[in-house]
């Protein structure tokens, strides 16, 4: 006698999770077994570049890292979209509750039903809170990425049906991954927001828009929404090239617009907390401490170049300016902090991520 429909269902997923983690592993700090399943039902992402595999490979846009030298060092050096050398931090996310190796696009490539079970990326590269973010460089809004979302969800009911889809979303662990391409870029490199925001007033523009799309989220049935804060912009390699004068010194304005923006961010998620009847539980990633640890003190972790990328000049390649065809790259990636002049290599993401597990990820699953 065949299995129940649900049954063999759940059977698979485990099967799945349990094939991709095949031993007793210490993953950032949390020892598990692969007898003991993935800790939660599936990761989904919404967010920019640090968190987008592949979802602008199709897109009419310049912001793209489907090319060599991206994933130089990935699986049979295949650049797939991620903006970096290898993996990248929902990847490694993915990886250490349990869930699976890697955690695909939602567009551009064939997703199987255990690929659609266990949770995909929406992320854009070069998107954000601002409304006009995407819209200048024709990336795809967060507005967007919900109306996907929904559309990902109808995909999970057919497949297995309304009540396995709440149990999965319910179960699922959320990652909202914006914010610092709308300082970076259409803050400070474009005219158009600064001729009617000061700095305090567009952290307010972007605290506003990242609160609603937190609702929005909430309201889908999301349980728990890991929130990344914002790095230390100022010592990106292309904002120390743009803003740090000859000497390439971290910029000033833009780290505070971090901190400010990310001082603002949690005091709005501990409103949303505390909020009676918000069914959430939304927790505030700090990101900033740690990148700047590895730009200010490296060498503790064996970095030798913090403030220069690996791809050509390491000041201001990125995307279509750090391809392959045109520059060269570094010879020892390993050595770098960053791999291009604005995302860190995959051992910097791994040494991110870690700290993220060590001080967060207890809350959220």
């Amino acid at each position: 006698m065949a299995p129940p429909p649900l049954l063999l269902l759940r059977l698979l997923l485990v099967a799945a999770a349990a094939s991709s983690i095949a031993r007793t592993t210490r993953c950032h700090g949390y020892q598990y077994k692969a007898s003991q399943g993935p800790l939660v039902t599936a990761v989904i992402v919404f967010g920019d570049s640090i968190v987008d595999p592949g979802n602008n490979n199709d897109l009419h846009t310049q912001i793209k890292a489907n090319h060599p030298p991206y994933g130089k060092d990935f699986f049979n050096h295949e650049a797939t979209g991620r903006y970096s050398n290898g993996l990248i931090p929902t990847d490694l996310i993915a990886q250490g509750l349990g869930v699976k190796q890697l955690l695909p696009p939602y567009l551009g490539v064939d997703l199987s039903p255990e690929d659609l079970l266990t949770g995909v990326s929406f992320a854009s590269g070069a998107t954000g809170f601002d409304p006009l973010t995407p819209i200048v460089v024709s990336v795809i809004s967060l507005e967007q990425q919900l109306a996907y979302f929904d559309e990902y969800r109808a995909k999970l009911v057919a497949i297995a049906g309304e009540e396995e889809t709440e149990r999965i979303i319910k179960g699922a662990l959320f990652v909202v991954c914006a914010g610092t391409d709308d300082v970076a870029n259409t803050y400070f490199t474009t005219p158009f927001r600064r001729v009617e925001y000061d700095i305090p007033s567009y952290v307010e523009l972007l605290v506003s828009g990242a609160e609603a799309f937190l609702r929005n989220v909430s309201a889908r049935g999301a349980t728990k929404i890991g929130f990344v804060g914002m790095p230390p912009v100022g010592c990106v390699p292309s904002q120390r090239t743009l803003g740090g004068g000859l000497r390439r010194e971290c910029e000033p304005s833009r780290n505070e617009a971090a901190q400010l923006y990310n001082a603002r961010i949690q005091e709005m998620i501990a409103g949303l907390n505390a909020e009676q009847g918000f069914g959430t539980l939304v927790v505030y990633l700090d990101i900033y401490r740690i990148l700047d640890e590895l730009m200010e003190r490296g060498d503790r972790y064996g970095f030798t170049e913090t403030t220069k990328g690996c791809c050509g000049t390491g000041t201001i390649e990125v995307t279509g300016l750090c391809d392959s065809r045109f520059v060269s790259v570094c010879d020892d990636v390993s050595q770098h902090v960053f791999f291009d002049s604005y995302h860190p290599t995959e051992r910097a993401y791994r040494i991110i991520v870690d700290d993220i597990f060590d001080n967060y990820i207890q809350v959220l699953i």
